[in-house]
């Protein structure tokens, strides 16, 4: 099946009311149909094929992408194509300051290991069970929210986005520190708030599934790429050490080789002179 057609019939197309549009979507609508804005499906492959292109390069490169996605419809899917990607994410609630601020973020999920090792182990046994009930809670509230951040050791190089009204804390906070973001933006956003728009249906379960899909598989063909071009230049590496090393075992045989002439010379000239 055609990437058009795959996502025609996830209904990437359809867009909100006309009453609640953004007059800055103008030039990703088609058409309306029934009070209903059509988002043009090239405008959405153009803006899905250049993030696609920026994601899988900045997965080569190492760098983390965030994937963010807290609304019913994208939260399941947000957090199962981050995974496969090996990407961090928000699925549940964006917390204020999570990048803005996020040495103390780094120090909450400190306390989420903390606590993880205090359940899993036989200290949790000393405490109250008014106690335990308390860790217990706190445990569950921050594994909801961060879970997904475990392993973000540094901020993201860029954001990927679900709606971007529904996630304008983390646009704007994106914004202030100059990170990129990549968002999924139906006719009611605002385009200029995001880098790399990808015009679309952001309400659809089935359009973010196709969405966030295409995008989670270019993150892992970019990580691939990395991993072959690292394999390829340490195969290089190998191959010019070999090849030095084959040269340098040359020039010392033949040095010595002279070395040998010129020991039989000098004998034949002592037995002469003899």
């Amino acid at each position: 099946m055609s990437l058009v057609n795959e996502l025609v019939e996830s209904g990437v197309h359809f867009g909100h009311r006309a009453s609640r549009w953004n007059p800055k979507m103008r030039p990703y609508i088609y058409a309306r149909r029934n009070l209903i804005h059509i988002i043009d499906v090239r405008e959405t492959i153009r803006g899905l094929l250049r993030a696609r292109k920026y994601l899988s390069d900045v997965a080569g490169r190492g760098s983390l992408i965030l994937f963010v996605g807290t609304k019913r419809q994208a939260s399941e899917t947000v957090a199962r194509e981050a995974a496969r990607a090996g990407m961090p994410f928000v699925s549940e609630r964006w917390l204020g300051g999570t990048l803005t601020n996020f040495r103390t973020i780094r120090d909450r999920l400190s306390r989420l290991e903390e606590l993880e090792a205090i359940r899993q182990g036989e200290a949790i046994k000393s405490y109250s069970k008014k106690m335990q009930s308390t860790l217990n809670r706190e445990y569950r509230k921050i594994y909801r929210n961060l879970n997904g951040m475990r392993t973000m050791s540094r901020l993201p190089e860029c954001l990927f986005v679900i709606d971007p009204r529904k996630e304008k804390n983390a646009v704007k906070e994106a914004r202030v520190l100059g990170i990129p973001v990549v968002s999924l933006i139906d006719t009611d956003c605002d385009p200029d708030t995001v880098d790399l728009p990808i015009p679309g249906n952001d309400d659809s379960l089935r359009s973010i599934e196709l969405i966030c899909r295409l995008i989670a598989d270019s993150v892992v063909a970019g990580k691939a790429q990395a991993v072959l071009q690292q394999q390829a230049a340490k195969d290089e590496a190998r191959a010019q050490a070999a090849e030095k090393a084959a040269e340098r075992a040359a020039a010392d045989k033949a040095a010595a080789d002279k070395a040998a002439e010129q020991k039989a010379a000098e004998d034949k000239d002592a037995d002469t002179a003899s």
